[in-house]
């Protein structure tokens, strides 16, 4: 039996943050898109169950009627798959529970534990209820014999606590016959030894919002074979974001560091997204020209982000008798009780005021 794992879909995300209104509009579209190729992969590969572990949708209130209508109409026309749903801490508007015209293989789960059952494969949920605890450890109660799946959507506990997401205790679901943990929350993929028997997994998100989920993104699959697991993640996101980290240190003019951005940019796609940081120490008077950088990078990709961390390093010993008025500033900041750290920043500010660039 293969069985798709996804979660954290977020299919109605404004993504206004780093994208125009456009852009944004463009951005929802496409992972609407993106789960709907991967309802057509597990048609094309034989998939029986697709289980989404929380937060198929952004906002409590989603009034996006057009996505909520495909989400509907892409499940509807994919009968042979059964969709096992569990709400996450983004979907407490009861939308599917409520509705007059439920599809028949769209199968909720609930604030207590319940399972749906393949033969000897028995896939087992719980909602958790915001803000009411429930001793849910001690109420699950498996058959060792069956291939045990247990979707769960929270945070376990070495990512710290969050007020607004039900922390998950690995340790208190060792030794459940827990054959493969299907969790959601957690944006990236991740997979790990659960106990003796069986591991937990976050599938990741399909397709990255924002520069804290760049990276693949997809799903994962499961094969399971008389009680044997194998699993596989499938890269799927239309558009990739990379957070790409450049050490400019011994570069002096912008040609030079131009080229090292170009080698590390080489392997990276058009449509991808980019977030461009440089680092590292630079002279006062290296040459940066952040604007030139910025309009290159614009062409290139879909959408791109530059940030400067560089740190100025002044070798005060050339301004001690510089008459100029760029030599008494400097000589002035050396003075000042702050950081280098600081005094970099001053200087980097100063400079350009002097000379007449943009502060």
């Amino acid at each position: 039996m293969k069985i798709i794992h996804c979660a954290d879909l977020h299919l109605d995300s404004k993504m206004e943050t780093n994208f125009s209104q456009e852009q944004a509009k463009q951005r929802r579209y496409e992972i609407l898109n993106t789960f709907e190729k991967m309802i057509e992969y597990a048609v094309k590969n034989c998939i029986e169950v697709i289980l989404i572990a929380g937060d198929m949708f952004d906002t409590p209130q989603n009034q996006q009627k057009t996505i909520k209508n495909r989400v509907i109409d892409a499940i509807r026309k994919a009968n042979k798959i059964d969709f096992l749903y569990l709400q996450g801490n983004h979907d407490n508007d009861n939308f599917f529970k409520n509705m007059q015209d439920k599809p028949n293989n769209l199968k909720l789960f609930k604030n207590e534990w319940s399972s749906y059952r393949y033969g000897n494969i028995a896939i087992t949920g719980i909602e958790f209820q915001q803000g009411k605890y429930i001793d849910i450890y001690s109420k699950l109660s498996l058959n060792e014999n069956d291939f045990n799946i247990v979707t769960l959507h929270g945070q376990i506990s070495k990512y710290g606590s969050d007020k607004n997401v039900e922390i998950i205790n690995l340790t208190k679901l060792e030794n459940k016959y827990i054959d493969y943990l299907a969790l959601g929350h957690i944006h990236t993929f991740e997979k790990e030894k659960l106990d003796y028997r069986g591991i937990y997994c976050y599938p990741g998100v399909l397709e990255g919002r924002g520069f804290d989920e760049f990276g693949n993104k997809g799903f994962v699959v499961l094969d399971i074979n008389n009680g044997n697991l194998s699993t596989e993640f499938i890269s799927i996101a239309k558009r990739t974001f990379h957070e790409i980290i450049i050490d400019v240190t011994n570069h002096i003019e912008t040609k030079a560091i131009n080229k090292a951005i170009e080698e590390k940019l080489k392997n990276i796609f058009e449509d991808d997204i980019v977030k461009l940081i440089l680092k590292g120490e630079i002279l006062e008077d290296t040459e940066i020209d952040i604007d030139y950088i910025n309009e290159k990078l614009k062409n290139k990709f879909y959408f791109s982000k530059l940030t400067n961390e560089t740190e100025i390093k002044i070798d005060y010993s050339k301004y001690e008798k510089d008459i100029s008025f760029k030599g008494e500033f400097i000589r002035k900041v050396k003075n000042l009780d702050v950081s280098d750290k600081e005094k970099g920043k001053i200087i980097k500010i100063g400079i350009n005021a002097i000379v007449g660039k943009e502060v």
